[in-house]
């Protein structure tokens, strides 16, 4: 309680212009459980906000909150509820941290995890030859930085000097020197790039390159988790080209994601147990392990019933808290509106263990942001989508939202919307509802609403409407 109360007044302490937003954002809802649960949400994950005078710079806890400290898997999966919450400056400044730290005396790996110093945590970092690093988070990051271009508009993430080495390092010599190439997947070596000195009791020699997110298994050559985020790694750099209008590169690295996603459906399916295999050992054997979230999270699979039958298996079992925090958001793009709503009022309780670890209020913010309310943003076409994922009964209200370096609010419940541009240029608003509905009406007209297959189950009716700055335009169904 002592150090919450700590970084509360370091938060309060600190403002900035950049923060102002973060002591606006504001959820009401006539779920009165599911308001309570943003609000704690929100005040914990600011409460990790870091002191921007720190040596590192801006900042905030992505990590076990005792190290002070952030570390690429947490950081993206916190970046976009932290750019909700108003922590852009923070978002900037550790991903470039990150990506300028790429090196290749450690193999083309960054640092896994940066204190407020500046250094590398000394709990995952000894030197350059020892130190611990999952496989999965160049790629989990290089798909974060795409997020956050994607949310605000901001080319540097995709495109700056350090992201563009970072990203392009991460699909050629990053891919090469640890021997992660399609058709080398299960043939390669245990630890490609062990020293002389090798020693399999020192984990920072033992886990210098984990082949996944999970770390249990101590002879796991691969898991499918990086499988996934090799796949969604590649298509995010092809996407990434394509702004640039490279588009003939592009192509050449949309057929590698493709590899990578076809090699999980013809390997990695078990017929006898109707799920993924979640890792392959030294042995020469498939198992079980945690990794099928990533699957999700990276967004990999398009067979409906496998994905289907992955989410009720996710479901029927208990996990620890850093697979629980992405439920939220990874849930709402398959619909599961009554689920979603059990993670997050989960995830917020007082009585959580655990609940005080920095990924679940992120979690939980986004959940709600993405998961329940379906808001998204796409820079190339300045566009919002909002997609109403919650109960029926119930109606929601994001207020102050910064995105595409403008505000907004949106209402929803399951058959109106309406969205407020409280910015000084024109938005593009992607209004979605569930079903199919011949006509959209907005503002009292009734237009006709085009519809499409979201996740290769869902049917959704759509309408693409203009929202000028300082307007509000609502939409309904019948």
């Amino acid at each position: 309680m002592i150090r919450f109360i700590a970084a509360v007044s370091i938060w309060l302490a600190t403002q900035q212009v950049g923060m102002a937003q973060s002591e606006t954002l504001r959820f009401r809802s006539t779920d009165a459980a599911l308001q309570t649960a943003f609000d704690r949400a929100k005040e914990m994950a600011l409460s990790h906000r870091g002191n921007p005078a720190d040596p590192v710079g801006d900042w905030y806890e992505a990590a076990l909150p005792s190290r002070f400290a952030f570390c690429m898997r947490d950081v993206a999966h916190q970046s976009m509820a932290a750019e909700m919450l108003g922590l852009g400056n923070a978002n900037s400044n550790m991903f470039s941290l990150f990506a300028k730290n790429i090196s290749d005396g450690k193999d083309w790996c960054s640092y896994w995890e940066i204190n407020k110093e500046g250094k590398p945590a000394p709990e995952d970092y000894r030197n350059d030859d020892e130190f611990w690093y999952n496989l999965n988070a160049n790629f989990d990051v290089m798909n974060a930085s795409w997020k956050l271009y994607l949310w605000t508009g901001d080319k540097r993430y995709i495109n700056g000097p350090e992201f563009a080495d970072f990203h392009r390092k991460s699909v050629r010599e990053y891919v090469d020197r640890w021997v992660l190439q399609p058709d080398s997947l299960l043939s390669r070596p245990l630890h490609p790039n062990a020293h002389a000195a090798y020693d399999d009791k020192d984990s920072f020699h033992r886990c210098r390159g984990l082949a996944s997110y999970s770390e249990g298994v101590h002879d796991l050559k691969m898991g499918v988790d990086l499988i996934a985020a090799l796949s969604r790694g590649m298509q995010t750099y092809a996407d990434m080209l394509r702004v640039q209008g490279k588009t003939t590169e592009a192509a050449t690295f949309d057929k590698k994601a493709e590899q990578y996603r076809r090699h999980i459906e013809t390997q990695w399916w078990s017929e006898k147990e109707d799920k993924y295999f979640t890792y392959y050992s030294s042995k020469g054997a498939f198992g079980y392990t945690e990794g099928e979230t990533f699957l999700l999270w990276f967004d990999v699979l398009k067979d409906t019933t496998r994905t289907r039958k992955t989410i009720d298996q996710i479901l029927a079992r208990d996990w620890n808290m850093e697979n629980q925090s992405y439920f939220p958001y990874v849930l709402g793009q398959y619909g599961y509106p009554d689920q979603i709503r059990g993670q997050i009022l989960h995830l917020t309780d007082p009585a959580t263990k655990r609940r005080e670890y920095p990924e679940v209020s992120y979690g939980a913010v986004q959940g709600i942001i993405q998961g329940v309310m379906g808001i998204d943003a796409d820079a190339r076409v300045n566009r919002i989508t909002t997609f109403f994922n919650g109960r029926a009964e119930d109606t929601h209200t994001i207020e102050n939202l910064p995105v595409l370096q403008q505000t907004i609010s949106v209402t929803e419940s399951a058959k109106t919307a309406s969205l407020a541009n409280a910015g000084r240029g024109p938005l593009q608003w992607r209004v979605m509802f569930a079903g199919k509905h011949p006509f959209i009406t907005v503002n009292g007209a009734r237009r006709k609403a085009s519809q499409m297959v979201v996740k290769g189950s869902r049917t959704v009716s759509y309408l693409d409407v203009a929202v000028p700055a300082d307007q509000q335009v609502t939409a309904r169904v019948e």
